[in-house]
């Protein structure tokens, strides 16, 4: 990509930004991580209490972007061909002759909002691998592509259990980030208030087509990635399994370490973070900033660790101190 190229699809980046700024209040760093997902091509889980404006900002998202965008309510009841789609039975009235057509179902999207996700039974989020994973969907022997770009979009409510079904880890790793959605600051609380008790909200403008959002994602992969910080990322990675030569506190809390493609988000996410802030070099910054998102959800914890009530990131900062970046 040349860089006049770059140099008219930056401002619609930051156009995009602003307008998620002004449809979602605060929450500043999930729209950059929400954004950054969508740069570097990858999946987002979106975990946070209710009423925190995890759906309205997904949805926002997809009225900014001229992307087709679809939303699906995941149930205890939901099977997967209600994701997926089904064959249908038809009968040309003129010959008599009946054939099967599949009928595509929801996934085949641009946006796909995956609304409380762990709220349907493992068969039925299973359904969701091969296409966040491959980009296709095999039904009956045959495989249809995806529309470019798929992304999609998944919300968890980590306070209720009854009724759910935690993501398997193979699921989870699908996921390039794992975004934990805080309540908002007074000040944020209190424009929540106004804005959502008075009068109608204006529509959030398209600011950005398929196009745009394609060509940046190419541009994601030229970003530069230094030696240094190439294998810094490795050790990282390396480094969180626990064993022989491993930091104490992950052979103390960690039962199960990242996999490769937890270094191959962390590069990504590193590169579409850099793109973002209008640079064309992933920095230590960079790595640091989402090696948590990157890596929380592809740690699993032993017994140790919720005994003392460590959690991911506390075990992800334990890391970043025991592999610091070189010199």
């Amino acid at each position: 990509m040349t860089s006049p190229d770059l140099d008219s699809l930056l401002p619609r980046l930051d156009a995009l930004r602003a307008t998620l700024a002004r449809a979602v209040v605060g929450q500043h760093t999930v729209v950059e991580q929400l954004l950054i997902g969508l740069l570097a091509g990858g999946h987002c889980l979106l975990e946070g209490a209710p009423g925190l404006g995890k759906t309205l900002l997904v949805r926002s998202l997809g009225q900014a972007l001229e992307l087709q965008f679809r939303r699906v309510q995941f149930t205890p009841d939901l099977m997967p061909s209600d994701i997926l789609g089904t064959e249908l039975l038809e009968e040309d009235h003129g010959t008599g002759h009946r054939h099967f057509r599949f009928q595509q179902g929801p996934i085949f999207t641009h946006l796909l909002l995956a609304d409380e996700l762990n709220r349907t039974p493992p068969k039925t989020q299973a359904a969701l691998l091969e296409a966040m994973q491959e980009r296709t969907v095999s039904y009956a022997g045959t495989t249809y592509a995806l529309p470019a770009p798929f992304f999609v979009l998944a919300t968890q409510n980590p306070i209720e259990q009854a009724g759910t079904y935690p993501l398997p880890e193979a699921q989870l790793d699908r996921f390039l980030l794992h975004v934990l959605v805080d309540y908002p600051s007074e000040d944020e609380e209190r424009q929540i208030l106004e804005q959502t008790t008075g009068g109608a909200t204006d529509a959030v403008p398209k600011v950005m087509d398929a196009e745009a959002v394609i060509a940046l994602q190419a541009a994601v992969r030229q970003v530069h990635v230094s030696p240094d910080v190439l294998a810094w990322i490795t050790r990282l990675v390396r480094a969180s399994r626990p064993g022989e030569g491993a930091p104490a506190a992950i052979n103390q809390w960690v039962k199960w370490g990242a996999g490769p493609r937890a270094g191959q988000s962390l590069v990504l996410a590193a590169k579409a973070r850099a793109l973002l802030q209008g640079r064309f070099a992933a920095t230590r910054e960079d790595v640091q900033a989402l090696a948590a998102p990157v890596m929380r959800h592809r740690l699993l914890l032993s017994f140790a660790a919720e005994a003392e009530q460590k959690r991911a990131d506390d075990v992800v900062a334990a890391l970043l101190q025991a592999v610091p970046f070189p010199g």
